[in-house]
């Protein structure tokens, strides 16, 4: 082991933040981060667009200097150890980076290259990886070729090709559709569960999180508002949700709801109501008998235990969907504006 090498690498840590911030001239991107990833685990990071989830990838992986804090990863300072720190992880960008001109094996040989990998090696580990998604048949294809989620796939073997130990993914399903999604999330966890890889997975879609994750970080404007298990994250919030929709937008019940016993909150949006209740059945139909003894008419109420989206909803005050929209549609300028420059 290098004498560079801290103890963390041989502790059950494998990624350490500390006060970790980064700012582009008077923008904080990032404020103030710690945080730590366990060995084996997958941690996510969950936030918005703007968040601060691809700067802090960035700065963990040596590719931006932070303002002010540090980190260790797997045990090497990424100030003082950089090159250490790359040779240690790997990295599945956001955006597509593999060459559409050359061929999928091409492309990965071409990032063993850039880590000095011998030509001797790469070729083997590089057919093992394409075995390992699925794209041994296309491997001689040009990646222009290739649809969507096979390009995420060969993203996937990029990041694999110098055998990291904490394997950074940014988005790593942003575009795709939910079929192709969740053909992704097998390979996720087939990292974890099969081979006993570390990731860091950045999101906006929390039911990603939540079935992939094993801790997330809830990031938003620079800072991690919340830091726990699906599990402990949906629970910390308490109660059911019961969620009610009227014709009318007026007038405002909240005060009125908010007299019977069992509820605890109220929240209204337009004509709905966001309610969190004990005994979520026996409050349901007290909330109706005061909504029709305003004379007002419910045209749709559910009930339901917390979600992640509610626990997001709950730290931050909006859901992270507000959000989506506005992603996908840049997501989609991007690739039609490289595939328009090919």
């Amino acid at each position: 082991m290098s004498t560079t090498q801290t103890e963390t690498s041989m502790s059950s840590i494998m990624l350490q933040v500390k006060n970790l911030s980064k700012t582009f001239g008077k923008l904080k991107a990032v404020d103030n981060v710690n945080f730590e990833v366990n060995t084996g685990e997958i941690f996510g990071f969950v936030g918005p667009n703007g968040a601060g989830k691809t700067t802090t990838i960035n700065m963990l992986t040596t590719l931006l200097k932070p303002t002010s804090g540090n980190a260790i990863v797997y045990g090497y300072d990424i100030a003082k150890n950089p090159n250490e720190v790359r040779r240690n992880v790997g990295l599945v960008p956001q955006e597509y980076t593999a060459d559409e001109d050359m061929t999928g094996i091409n492309n990965v040989l071409l990032c063993a290259d850039l880590y000095g990998i011998p030509r001797t090696d790469s070729k083997p580990h590089a057919q093992e990886l394409l075995q390992l998604v699925e794209l041994q048949d296309a491997a001689k294809r040009k990646v222009s070729t290739y649809s969507g989620g096979m390009r995420r796939r060969l993203e996937l073997a990029c990041g694999l090709i110098n055998y990291p130990k904490l394997l950074f993914l940014d988005e790593p399903t942003l575009g795709l559709d939910v079929q192709t999604r969740a053909v992704v999330w097998k390979y996720i966890k087939m990292l974890k569960y099969q081979y006993h890889m570390t990731l860091f997975l950045t999101t906006h879609y929390l039911e990603e999180a939540d079935s992939l994750c094993d801790r997330i970080a809830i990031i938003d404007h620079g800072h991690i508002i919340r830091i726990g298990s699906p599990e402990e994250l949906k629970e910390s919030i308490g109660g059911d949700i019961v969620a009610v929709t009227l014709e009318e937008a007026e007038p405002d019940i909240s005060s009125d709801i908010a007299k019977i016993k069992l509820v605890r909150n109220v929240q209204k949006t337009d004509n709905n109501y966001r309610i969190k209740v004990e005994q979520g059945e026996e409050a349901a139909p007290q909330i109706i008998d005061v909504i029709r003894s305003k004379g007002l008419h419910v045209t749709r109420i559910s009930l339901s235990k917390p979600t992640l989206d509610e626990a997001y909803l709950e730290f931050t005050g909006r859901t992270i969907r507000e959000e989506e929209g506005d992603r996908m549609q840049l997501f989609r300028q991007r690739v039609t504006v490289r595939r328009a420059r090919a």
